[in-house]
């Protein structure tokens, strides 16, 4: 890289961070601000920057990064009970989209090639947005974030069917079409059986060998994630496609959390080159006279596509706020729509007039779409008795989901640091019947306690984000065994702000390190080492000291 375009990057990060804080200021989404950001610095702005090869590159590896931890928090079991309704909901999405989108843009007096064309760039939403929303708003692993994962993950591989049918009639003929259809079928069954050999005998001894060191656990993932993501891209797939199965092959193993915690800064920073790259691709010079259509199929958007998802949720045995908040992530379009239709526009099939009207789609439901997304919340409660059409007297499936939740138990108590007398402690509290959880980031240990048969998971105690995944709530007590001070101080100080610190346990070396923790609000404080020494000098005291037999004349 030259000294222009790393100066090109250091202004635009700069000029980033100034309207982010802005956007956060005026309580804005910063993904809208980034958005912008892109729009007034690209070429349709001032174009203030020009690294644009650089820019995409990083929001490339962003992307794959962001579909890689998607495909982490994802396991079999998961994709067992949501897989049934995330294929209907995706198929009928698409289908519903295709077949509506596709009349109301003949009545909008289109050609029938241009409105087949829009009319299945409609039906993809974006996964990189709703992902970093559901992930910010802290909702990627409620059931409806579940369950629209998987939904998007169908519109991916839509994706890439829908580019080689299309790019197939470019040589005219059904032959073509069918006979790419079925050799994506062939590579996909490959790629199945491949992933499989892999997750079944390379995988998990690779990854715990990995594991004894923090830094090369985290740069083994973001390699494994890339490699993947440019495997599936040679193979016919996508990027996206390759760096979500990376992550889904490592989602088995107990290192996902600790893996996913250290990606998520590294996310975030990358996924903003994303955001700006899309904004500054946004081709405004062809929107001509496309406001009205742009508008009408904008609601199209907005409304019908949330619409049909409910209804098929509901019809499914969802309730209808499940339906409703996952129904909402599909009220935007892509930016895969634009790249789709730019693809037409290269092989001659549609004009720009059709590019410049998906543009203005995409602009309008990204955003609008974003804020619906962040008050989703408050939106259902205003629209909540309007809503009961879309569920059944007895919503079947989501109570069997409740009832399978309701039987895992959280853990009563959860020990941070598993070394001699963490293990002990967890060992004893477990031969007593109490349901303990331990949390070490050493995987030899690791694997040896859970042998054993203790409930143990890979991670890093002082890791905001990998507190995040444990079941923690205010009836579980915490237990830090942790071997220093500034380990425990930080876990102390993650707990307080999640209301956590009433029910925590540390132990301390000495007093001064007791009344430390006892200031940081540990609500209690163990001595093993001083407890160690009063109980061994019990029973000294009492060897040294046998107690006095009493005489034989004398009466007990």
């Amino acid at each position: 890289m030259t000294a222009a375009p790393f100066a090109e990057m250091a202004l635009l990060l700069a000029i980033t961070a100034a309207v982010g804080a802005v956007a956060t200021r005026l309580r804005q989404p910063a993904l809208i601000a980034y958005i912008a950001v892109g729009i007034v610095a690209g070429p349709a702005g001032l174009e203030l920057v020009r690294a644009h090869d650089q820019i995409d590159l990083l929001a490339q590896i962003g992307v794959a990064v962001l579909l890689f931890l998607v495909g982490l928090k994802l396991d079999l079991h998961l994709v067992r009970r949501i897989g049934p309704v995330a294929l209907a909901t995706g198929l009928g999405q698409l289908a519903f989209t295709i077949v509506i989108g596709f009349g109301l843009i003949l009545a909008l007096g289109r050609g029938w090639l241009e409105a087949l064309y829009v009319a299945v760039a409609l039906t993809f939403s974006s996964t990189i947005i709703i992902v970093k929303l559901l992930s910010d708003k802290r909702e990627l692993d409620s059931l409806h974030g579940r369950i629209a994962v998987g939904f998007l993950i169908v519109q991916d591989i839509a994706v890439v069917v829908a580019m080689m049918t299309m790019s197939a009639l470019r040589d005219g003929g059904q032959p073509a079409t069918a006979h790419t259809l079925f050799a994506l079928g062939g590579r996909i069954v490959l790629a199945t059986a491949a992933l499989y050999m892999l997750m079944r005998w390379l995988l998990p001894s690779l990854v715990r060998a990995m594991a004894r060191s923090q830094e090369l656990l985290l740069i083994f993932a973001i390699a494994w994630g890339t490699g993947l993501a440019a495997l599936g891209e040679w193979a016919g797939f996508s990027k996206e496609a390759g760096a979500f199965l990376a992550g889904f092959s490592l989602a088995s193993t107990p290192y996902r959390e600790a893996i996913g915690a250290r990606m998520t800064g590294l996310r975030d920073f990358l996924l903003l080159f994303f955001f700006i790259d899309l904004g500054a691709k946004l081709d405004f010079t062809t929107l001509g006279g496309e406001l009205f259509p742009a508008v009408a199929l904008s609601l199209f958007v907005l409304i019908g596509n949330p619409l049909i998802v409910m209804a098929i949720m509901g019809a499914m045995g969802y309730r209808k706020r499940t339906g409703f908040l996952a129904g909402l992530t599909v009220a935007q379009i892509s930016e895969f729509s634009i790249v789709f239709v730019a693809m037409g526009i290269g092989l001659g099939h549609v004009g720009p007039s059709a590019l410049g009207l998906t543009t203005l789609v995409g602009v309008v439901t990204i955003a609008l779409s974003t804020y619906m997304i962040i008050y989703s919340h408050s939106l259902y409660g205003r629209l909540s008795p309007w809503l009961e059409v879309f569920e059944r007297r007895v919503p079947h499936r989501e109570l069997a989901l409740e009832g399978s939740c309701a039987r895992e138990t959280r853990p009563d108590v959860v020990v941070f640091g598993l070394g001699r007398y963490g293990a002990r402690l967890a060992t004893r509290l477990a031969a007593e019947g109490v349901h303990v959880l331990g949390v070490e980031f050493d995987p030899e240990r690791v694997g040896e306690l859970q042998s054993k048969g203790i409930d143990v998971r890979f991670g890093d105690g002082q890791d905001d984000d990998f507190l995040d995944t444990l079941p923690l709530d205010p009836t579980t007590w915490v237990v830090s065994t942790l071997p220093d001070v500034a380990s425990s101080r930080a876990l102390l100080a993650a707990l307080a702000a999640r209301g956590l610190a009433g029910r925590t346990v540390v132990v301390a070396r000495d007093e001064a390190q007791g009344a430390t923790f006892e200031a940081l609000g540990a609500a209690r404080v163990l001595y093993p080492f001083r407890d160690a020494a009063d109980f061994t000098a019990e029973h000294l005291i009492k060897w040294l000291r046998p107690p006095q037999h009493p005489d034989h004349g004398a009466t007990t």
